[in-house]
């Protein structure tokens, strides 16, 4: 077999088995999860009888956009500053990058401590949903300045060139030109963000709370669904509901996945009309 051959069988071997893995791993939640989920497990309130998980989805509802709010709009003008303005070789800028990517490395659990540290004890906001969403809009911040670069970058100059042929300023032709363009990449670094959000519990634990109940501001405790499964299998008697939580998590993540794509590919016909 030829070096090509052999290389070309390799990856189909490894995207095979990524798809397996992923199919598996999906498969096996809903087999164990569906036959599980009852009426009681979406009661409004939590009791230790029906250990309801609807606080949780609201509590996770509430992350997620509160986080996003906080994130998404940060990352994406630093992202527009690195790429639009910067100038090439500048050494604040390779500063930047540099601790973008090592922000992102730093185990979950280490920005956890900070947000105990910062939000819940300096600012004094005690174990909030707020001091969860900054700690979290931290976390994914490397993702999205990261993500959004790339799509920046991916736009062609000729467009940027056009633009400024037609008269148009270096404000005007970001924000109308090549933003627009690069929309389809920055919602991919979204969705990957959501992801990372959802799946989260340590963070959380040190800065949401555990409280499974629903919140009456933005300064309650509550926890999320992913600490609620794991508040649960933890405990050990509640497994099965445990895995009911999961089905639940799996099919927010999957319905926001094909939402943010179907949204992606609208702005894209769009943007080519």
């Amino acid at each position: 077999m030829s070096l090509p051959k052999l290389l070309r069988a390799l990856v189909y071997i490894a995207a095979g088995l990524t798809f397996f893995s992923v199919a598996f791993i999906i498969l096996y939640i809903l087999v164990q999860g569906i036959p599980h989920l009852t009426p009681s497990l979406f009661a409004l309130e939590y009791t230790t009888e029906n250990v309801s998980l609807f606080p949780a989805i609201v509590n996770t509802i509430i992350i997620v956009l509160l986080t996003l709010v906080i994130a998404v709009p940060a990352g994406i003008f630093a992202a527009i500053y690195l790429v639009e303005y910067a100038k090439k070789g500048n050494r604040l800028v390779a500063m930047i990058r540099l601790t973008t990517e090592t922000l992102a490395g730093i185990p979950s659990i280490v920005y956890g401590l900070f947000g105990l540290l910062f939000f819940v004890t300096k600012l004094q906001w005690g174990f909030s949903l707020l001091s969860g969403a900054f700690t979290l809009a931290i976390i994914i911040l490397p993702l999205i300045i990261r993500t959004t670069e790339e799509a920046l970058e991916s736009v062609p100059d000729g467009w940027r060139e056009a633009s400024f042929g037609l008269g148009a300023g270096k404000l005007r032709t970001i924000f109308r030109i090549v933003l627009p363009a690069a929309i389809p990449g920055v919602l991919a670094g979204v969705i990957l963000a959501i992801g990372r959000i959802v799946g989260e519990t340590a963070a959380l634990i040190y800065t949401a709370g555990t409280v499974a109940r629903l919140p009456k501001s933005l300064f309650s405790s509550g926890r999320t669904l992913a600490i609620h499964m794991f508040a649960l299998s933890s405990e050990g008697f509640y497994i099965d509901q445990a895995y009911a939580t999961a089905v639940v998590l799996v099919t927010i993540v999957l319905g926001i996945n094909f939402l943010s794509g179907f949204i992606a590919r609208k702005l894209t016909k769009g943007q080519v009309r």
